[in-house]
């Protein structure tokens, strides 16, 4: 559910307001994970390739995340997040053309969806 709520903020769809990638993960998770209410307007800079080290604003969300509540997933994330993307750098991902911005905002929130339900068991 929280996977397809993050890609319908990041397209702006069901009637949510639209957002770049690093906040539609975070909007999509804020509660799940109980994160500050205002935190998507941090994320807004983090967008289009601006996250910290050129990172993807998706993937630098769900990391964001995981280390305030999973850390020990952290390396495992990044593996498959760059199995599947290639890199964790925005640029080098759209050079790439293996996923699409959208296809990063799944990745990310399946990811968190996925840890979130592996804690709670």
């Amino acid at each position: 559910m929280s996977v397809n709520k993050a890609q319908n903020i990041f397209l702006g769809r069901d009637g949510y307001q639209r957002k770049n990638c690093a906040q539609a993960v975070i909007s999509a998770f804020k509660d799940k994970y109980t994160l500050n209410s205002d935190i998507a307007e941090t994320f807004q800079r983090f967008g289009g390739g601006n996250a910290p080290e050129g990172m993807c604003g998706a993937y630098y969300a769900a990391r964001y995340t995981l280390i305030n509540y999973y850390p020990d997933m952290l390396e495992d994330f990044e593996k498959y997040f760059i199995a599947l993307a290639g890199s964790v750098k925005c640029r080098q991902i759209r050079k790439y053309n293996k996923l699409s911005c959208l296809d990063c905002v799944g990745v990310s929130s399946e990811y968190l969806d996925n840890a979130y339900q592996k804690k709670r068991c």
